[in-house]
């Protein structure tokens, strides 16, 4: 489509003025849900906690009963974490199996023993239930390209396993509750992680920050710079009769009045006491938290934030590597719940993780390759924590979990734990299955895990 003066949409002049700012752009403030308004009820706020690489997380929670253990060990073989060495978990709820979670997450172990950690099993994206026989014989729909890096973050993004549309289930959580947000004048979307699909909606797109807060236009607005800085002002201010023009400096003058007030309001709040790791998550996930202590500053009563982590494309050195990845995401999750319960509002915030996929049991010699099913973390006060949720695969090479060279079929759909998750936000039941229309082909759309 040209950039002429008509056919250019309002979402599309929103990502011009966005990429020309160096931010995204907000969302229209005036949206109404065609659904009729969320449950509201105070506020919430979704922190979502991308692993990319496809976290080997088979290795994170690890089934500790003899013949349970005896599979994992002969199906991981060096990848295999010793069962001495596990940090021995009680769930709450008993399937007759015994747990140990990875030896570099003592911090998980301790929020998990107060309740304010679950842990979701072998969740991946489906269309609809599926069996390994049905995989095998291709009777029925899966997913398209599995074990690829790119189409399955977009698939785990989307919450619509099979779709095509650039939309995140993010974005599309935002079009619906958007109308609990009026009177702010920054998005309900938040990205500490760069442009991503599970922030984008058909009426939101995310703002991006910095870890050191508002991102400011590139070479304006510094004393020093005066000059410029006056005449870009009045070259945002002055008439302009193409619509284009008129629309694109409307947006920089948006992204320049939101930058000031996010800047005012992170230098009028009090410093938070909590220490959080000095990594990128870790940093990542402390200006989460200062967005979320300015809350009332910015009139927001819900705020959705994407965090991300890089690393967990274990084909190689996976040995070395995953201690290092996993006290990671242990120690700065724990930093995050510990700043929550600082400022009060535990409750009222849930982190989680994403990821492209689970990796095979089997070991490649040196790491595991691309796989399917895979285990999640909830965290918050408002989670049903020390406990586990869905079903525990089989480590049957060959078994009745295993499609092929170790890749484990999903039990649960990432559309199920997304809509619990929704549904926990605000959304009610109509707004859930316009949010995520597959949701429907499974038994339930909330898996129980949140309050």
């Amino acid at each position: 489509m040209g950039l002429g003066d008509k056919g250019v949409s309002r979402r599309g002049l929103l990502q011009l003025g966005a990429g020309a700012a160096g931010l995204y752009a907000m969302r229209d403030l005036a949206m109404v849900s065609s659904f009729g308004a969320p449950v509201g009820g105070g506020y919430r706020a979704l922190v979502c906690v991308f692993l990319y690489g496809g976290n080997d997380s088979f290795n994170l929670l690890v089934p500790t009963s003899t013949a349970r253990y005896a599979e994992y060990l002969a199906a991981r073989q060096n990848l295999a974490v010793p069962v001495e060495d596990l940090l021995p978990i009680a769930p709450t709820t008993s399937d007759g199996i015994t747990y140990g979670i990875h030896p570099s997450c003592p911090e998980l172990r301790t929020l998990f023993d107060a309740g304010q950690l679950a842990i979701v099993r072998n969740v991946g994206t489906l269309i609809a239930p599926l069996t390994k026989a049905q995989y095998q014989s291709g009777s029925s729909a899966v997913p398209p390209q599995l074990f690829s890096h790119s189409d399955q973050q977009f698939q785990w993004q989307t919450g619509v396993s099979g779709s095509v549309e650039n939309v995140g289930w993010g974005g599309r959580v935002a079009d619906v509750a958007g109308n609990l947000n009026l009177g702010s004048q920054v998005a309900m979307n938040m990205s500490l992680s760069g442009s991503n699909t599970f922030q984008v909606g058909h009426d939101t797109l995310p703002y991006n920050l910095g870890t050191n807060g508002a991102i400011q236009l590139n070479g304006l607005f510094q004393n020093w710079n005066q000059d410029r800085t006056a005449a870009f002002e009045t070259l945002l201010d002055a008439p302009h009769s193409n619509r284009l023009v008129r629309q694109f400096a409307g947006i920089q003058r948006q992204a320049i009045d939101v930058q000031g007030v996010v800047t005012s309001a992170l230098a009028s709040a009090a410093p938070l006491t909590t220490v959080f790791p000095n990594s990128g998550l870790g940093k990542q996930l402390k200006m989460v938290a200062r967005m979320i202590a300015i809350r009332a500053n910015l009139s927001a009563s819900r705020q959705v934030f994407f965090v991300s982590r890089g690393g967990f494309d274990t084909h190689d050195d996976q040995e070395q590597d995953q201690p290092g990845l996993y006290a990671d995401i242990s120690q700065c999750l724990a930093a995050f719940q510990a700043a929550m319960v600082e400022l009060g509002i535990a409750d009222s915030v849930t982190a989680f993780t994403g990821s492209d996929f689970g990796r095979t049991l089997t070991s490649n010699g040196d790491g595991s390759d691309h796989g399917w099913g895979s285990h999640h973390l909830v965290l918050g006060g408002g989670v049903r924590g020390g406990d586990l949720y869905g079903t525990m695969p089989s480590f049957q090479m060959g078994g009745p979990d295993d499609v092929g060279g170790g890749r484990l079929l999903p039990t649960t759909s990432v559309d199920q734990y997304s809509a619990t998750l929704a549904r926990w936000y605000g959304l009610t039941g109509p707004q859930i299955t316009s949010v995520f229309p597959n949701v429907g082909n499974f038994a339930t759309s909330d898996l129980g895990f949140l309050t």
